[in-house]
């Protein structure tokens, strides 16, 4: 059996895990620290990968966390966060690599997200901001049946 025969084994390692990117905001300070009311919190997420070299990804999530009082217009405070990873990944049919960035690497990096959140809350003088917990399978499948949607028909 010649060696181009035998199917390599897929590699997959996490190289780095880090913050890429980190804000925040408190527009109304000191004053909004006086409110004594909880704030209602607007969470926006999405995550994407890109190529770094051949076999080696980046994947980043991104989160907004927006902390606005009940009723006002008043924002307490915003913060955004990309938490970041290089991943190795080699000898993976490229059916499954889509998946691998789009799921298996964000729920690797999510709990690292979630913990970068709560500590700046925190570290602004505000209560832990606490981040559910995701499925990224079904953010991933919701995702691609989006794109789906969004091709326009051909007529023939």
């Amino acid at each position: 059996m010649s060696e181009a025969a035998v199917p390599q084994q897929s590699i997959f390692s996490i190289e780095k895990l880090y913050v890429k990117d980190l804000s925040l905001e408190v527009p109304h300070a000191p004053a909004v620290f006086l409110e004594r009311e909880n704030p209602q919190i607007d969470l926006q997420l999405h995550s994407q990968a890109s190529t770094i070299e051949e076999g080696v990804f980046e994947v980043t999530i991104t989160v907004t966390v927006t902390a606005k009082l009940t009723g006002k217009d008043k924002v307490m405070f915003l913060i955004e966060a990309k938490q970041a990873g290089i991943f190795r990944i080699k000898n993976l049919p490229l059916e499954e690599l889509d998946p691998v960035l789009g799921v298996v690497c964000p729920n690797i990096l999510y709990p690292y997200l979630r913990e970068v959140v709560s500590d700046v809350a925190v570290r602004a003088g505000f209560a832990p901001v606490l981040l559910n917990p995701l499925n990224f399978d079904v953010l991933y499948q919701q995702q691609k049946q989006q794109q789906v949607e969004a091709v326009p028909a051909t007529t023939h």
